[in-house]
């Protein structure tokens, strides 16, 4: 039985953009992220930026980054994110692991 549409678009490697806003510097939120990025296969780096927000660029399936994308929203225990904002690319394919940017 052939893929339906949505399994192709699960599959399909794509580059995630996303800022997170709210409690998310000083509770170990990067960590967080690098850690579930890991065990999801996903590529990219997370970095603080000087507004207070995080930004995260990941690339994976589509399907492993919508759980990422969970995964940020949730934070660990002690941020309170208060909004993701997202924007979906084209892979480039130029990472390697994920890293915490400084």
């Amino acid at each position: 039985m052939p893929d339906s549409p949505d399994d192709d678009q699960a599959n399909q490697f794509v580059r995630l953009n996303a800022r997170v806003m709210g409690r998310v510097q000083g509770v170990g939120y990067r960590f967080f992220a690098q850690r579930h990025a890991s065990v999801l296969g996903v590529r990219g780096y997370v970095r603080n930026l000087p507004d207070g927000s995080v930004e995260v660029v990941a690339e994976g399936t589509h399907a492993a980054l919508e759980r990422f994308l969970d995964a940020l929203w949730a934070g660990p225990n002690k941020t309170g994110v208060s909004e993701v904002k997202v924007a979906w690319e084209e892979a480039q394919g130029t990472f390697v692991g994920f890293q915490i940017r400084y």
